[in-house]
């Protein structure tokens, strides 16, 4: 069997259903030999044992295609044992080809994945030895369609869907009402009837045909063969850290605006701050996975909220980024879209500016995501987003391993550096090609607590540097291998306001910024 799931960690994971599979398994030997297809990440990254931690059984979970493994952490183990086989393919792709799916189409052309290692001139997305080995490629490359060059992604050979939702009337009509996210439910539901398949959906409650409002219909019971009634809803968790918060599913607004556990000072809090002195008003941003989760937080501290656009890959909008074990939602959210839908929105240069993880950058300001210290991630939404942003920025520690460091008298101090640098002379794996984004005019920057850095045309042009920090020993000595242009007249320090403990200065900025907007 090849089992599609419509997730985002334990958003939209259907408990109970993969329970009883994993029991059946466990007592009789089958089903085996799953495939399971799932675009965003299936786990809790540790937290509660739920998602795809529970398939994975030597005969029963054999092989994976997804955007981002690294959430489920015996899934990891089984993929790095070798046992199980996994493909990467970036997370608004794989949307994608489900959508095409349900009309019958053989895949999609995407320049999404070109450069990096899921080109098919490349590992073409197999991520362990038994992946690299198999012989059916699920992408080709096309060098020459009208002109240009892309990748071919391959529809999946579907059998099952498993599902979840709120409520499912007497006809199988599905609601979410209750859920966090939107997700791609109704674009998986169509690509496995296409393919001939059986849908599953889970939901809390099985009422009348006419108590939920038709346009609350996510899934339309056309496409649906089973609904299961949950008998242990404690299990199935709105986000992988809150089992329901009715905040996130719009079902209430709650106030915002006097938070009292703002995020405290440090060196994490300078470089958002950093980052947010990029935002221009009316911008469309989406903070992605890790450090950047924050900035939302400090754009509201700043009184800013109402002047931008905060956006997740789930398919979140407005309100303020959940963090942390909430990633994707959003406290106070405007408007939740099908997930494959906000990724049109992403491909189709919508995106103003897009804040990741510094994860690992090499000498030319591309960037891996995926592979990090011989543990396989995922690239996740990552190679969709980063490739289509206007202004991207990679957000993190200089290094790390050990690292530690402090604000002090408006001035950054490094109390032990890191035992790995996060600027390194090659990347074992590449999910971010830097020159491919300058060819369309994006710009690049990296911000760590010690420095600002700007791909150009010309390299990484050193461009700011934290008060307190020695430029040469704290920076260029530890990345020999790295060479950085150094401006005429040296570097600009970064701005020394943003390391006291009150700054305040964000809507001056954005007034600045609206006001040259308008000169111009």
């Amino acid at each position: 069997a090849v089992i599609a799931s419509a997730c985002f960690g334990n958003a939209g994971w259907p408990h109970e259903l993969a329970y009883a599979l994993e029991d059946r398994f466990l007592e009789t030997g089958h089903p085996k030999n799953i495939m399971h297809v799932h675009a965003a990440g299936d786990g809790d990254f540790g937290t509660n044992g739920h998602g795809e931690c529970h398939w994975a059984h030597p005969g029963f979970l054999t092989k994976v295609i997804t955007s981002h493994p690294g959430s489920s952490p015996e899934l990891m183990k089984g993929i790095e044992d070798d046992w199980i086989m996994c493909w990467n393919q970036p997370l608004g792709t794989m949307l994608q080809v489900f959508r095409e799916m349900g009309r019958g189409m053989p895949g999609i052309l995407s320049k999404t994945g070109l450069g990096t290692f899921m080109d098919p001139r490349l590992d073409r997305g197999a991520v362990n030895p038994s992946s690299r080995k198999y012989k059916e490629n699920f992408l080709e490359y096309v060098p020459d369609f009208m002109g240009e060059e892309y990748i071919f992604y391959r529809a999946y050979p579907l059998t099952h869907a498993f599902l979840r939702g709120t409520y499912a009337d007497t006809n199988g009509n599905i609601s979410i009402e209750k859920e966090a996210l939107n997700l791609e439910m109704l674009a998986v539901a169509q690509a496995v009837k296409a393919c001939g398949g059986t849908v599953f959906v889970q939901v809390q409650k099985v009422v009348e045909l006419g108590q939920i409002n038709p346009k609350m219909v996510k899934v339309p019971g056309i496409y649906v063969d089973y609904v299961v009634e949950a008998k242990k809803p404690e299990l199935d968790y709105q986000t992988q850290g809150t089992f329901y918060n009715p905040a996130f599913s719009g079902e209430i607004r709650v106030d915002i605006s006097e938070k009292s556990d703002w995020m405290p000072m440090s060196a994490d809090k300078v470089m958002c701050r950093r980052a947010a002195m990029e935002i221009k008003p009316g911008f469309k941003c989406n903070f992605g996975i890790g450090k950047a989760q924050s900035i939302g937080s400090v754009v509201e501290e700043e009184g800013c909220r109402q002047r931008i656009v905060m956006i997740s890959e789930s398919g979140s909008i407005g309100g303020v980024p959940g963090s942390g074990l909430d990633f994707g939602a959003h406290t106070n959210i405007e408007a939740s879209c099908d997930q494959g839908d906000h990724f049109s929105f992403f491909e189709g240069g919508g995106l103003d500016l897009g804040v990741f993880g510094l994860s690992e950058a090499d000498k030319d300001g591309n960037i891996n995501t995926s592979l990090l210290n011989g543990t396989v991630k995922g690239v996740g939404g990552f190679a969709n987003i980063s490739a289509t942003a206007k202004h991207t920025i990679f957000m993190g520690n200089f290094n790390v391993g050990g690292a530690k460091c402090h604000v002090e008298d408006g001035k950054m101090v490094i109390d032990q550096e890191g035992k790995f640098q996060k600027f390194v002379k090659q990347c074992p794996q590449l999910t971010f090609n830097a020159d491919e984004a300058l060819k369309k005019g994006h710009e690049i920057l990296f911000i760590t607590e010690r420095c600002v850095i700007r791909r150009t045309e010309e390299g990484l042009i050193l461009e700011e540097v934290a008060p307190g920090i020695d430029m040469h020993k704290q920076i260029i000595d530890l990345i020999p291998d790295v060479h950085l242009i150094i401006p005429e007249g040296g570097p600009k320090s970064m701005p020394p306001e943003i390391f006291q403990e009150k700054w305040g200065g964000l809507s001056a900025l954005m007034d600045q910024a609206e006001a040259d907007q308008k000169a111009d």
